[in-house]
C-alpha cells in the first residue's frame, strides 16, 4: 500500500474509529513501513491529540479514559488474557488463600487452578464466582469460594462500593491477583473506576504477594484513580516482556517480569 504520510495517519484513525486500538505490528504490515515509520505517526496523532498511544499501539482516545462494558472486554485480546491467566495460575500451590480480581484477564485463571488441593478463592467477579460454583457442582474444584459481596455492578460484572471494601477487611490472602487498566513506573498502577481503586487498595494491603494480571495494552497508561505504586506489587504477569525502558525501575523496585507462553 503506497500512501503519503498524511493518508497513512488518516487509515491509522479510520482503524482507530473501527476497532478502538491499533497495534503496530498490524500497522507495519497493513502499511508496508517500518516500525519505526508507525512510532513517528502515533507520536505526531498523539501530539494532535486525536489518539492515546500504548505499549505496542494506541487507543482511541475516549477509549482510553472509559472503561468499557464486561462483554466488550471480553472480545478485546481474548487468546492474549487466557494465556495471561493460566500463566498467573501456575503461581498458586496448594494450600493457598488467593483472591482473584475482576476481569477478562483473570477470569481464566479459574481454569488453571482446578487440579490445585486445598485452596481458598476470594473474588468479586460474578462472573468468576459462578463458574467456580459450576465447576463445584461438577466435581472439578473442592476448595472454599468466598464472595466479597456488596453493590454490583451490573455493567462489569463484579461487586464494589462500602460494603465491599468493609467485608474484604475480613480477609487476609497469601497472594492477590490484580487487574489494572493502565501501569507506568511513574504512577504506578490505576484504574478508571475510583470505588473499585478503593477496594483494590484494601485487597493489596491484606495480601502476602500481590501479583498484576495485564495485557500490553494496560502499559504506559495512567487512568483516573491511583491504586498503589508499582513497588507495592512483587510480580506482573503479561503477554510480552517488559518494556526495556522499564527494567532497572523494576529491578530498583524488586518487581519480577513474567511473559506468558
Amino acid at each position: 500500500m503506497s500512501l503519503v504520510g498524511e493518508e497513512r495517519k488518516a487509515y491509522i484513525l479510520q482503524q482507530l474509529n473501527l476497532e478502538g486500538k491499533v497495534r503496530t505490528f498490524d500497522l507495519v504490515n497493513e502499511l508496508k513501513v517500518s516500525s519505526e515509520t508507525i512510532r513517528k505517526y502515533l507520536e505526531e496523532l498523539e501530539a494532535d491529540n486525536k489518539l492515546k498511544r500504548v505499549y505496542g499501539g494506541a487507543l482511541k482516545l475516549d477509549e482510553s479514559r472509559e472503561e468499557p462494558a464486561y462483554q466488550k472486554r471480553e472480545a478485546i485480546n481474548s487468546e492474549e488474557k487466557r494465556r495471561i491467566g493460566l500463566a498467573a495460575a501456575t503461581l498458586v500451590e496448594d494450600g493457598d488463600v488467593i483472591f482473584i480480581d475482576d476481569g477478562t484477564t483473570t477470569l481464566p485463571m479459574i481454569d488453571g487452578i482446578l487440579g490445585k488441593k486445598n485452596i481458598t478463592v476470594l473474588t468479586i467477579c460474578v462472573a468468576g464466582m459462578c463458574k467456580l460454583i459450576d465447576y463445584a457442582n461438577r466435581g472439578l474444584f473442592s476448595g472454599k469460594i468466598y464472595f466479597i459481596g456488596g453493590e454490583i455492578d451490573a455493567s462489569q460484572s463484579r461487586s464494589t462500593g462500602t460494603v465491599a471494601v468493609r467485608m474484604a477487611e475480613l480477609f487476609y490472602s497469601d497472594k492477590a491477583f490484580i487487574s489494572v487498566d493502565g501501569l507506568t513506573v511513574e504512577r504506578g498502577l490505576t484504574g478508571f473506576d475510583t470505588p473499585r481503586g478503593v477496594l483494590a487498595r484494601k485487597i493489596i494491603e491484606h495480601a502476602k504477594q500481590t501479583i498484576v494480571v495485564a495485557d500490553k495494552t494496560k502499559f504506559g497508561q495512567a487512568q483516573l484513580f491511583k491504586i498503589s505504586d508499582l513497588q507495592d506489587i512483587d510480580l506482573v504477569v503479561s503477554d510480552v516482556s517488559a518494556p526495556p525502558e522499564w527494567k532497572s525501575a523494576l529491578k530498583a523496585k524488586q518487581v519480577t517480569w513474567i511473559k506468558a507462553e
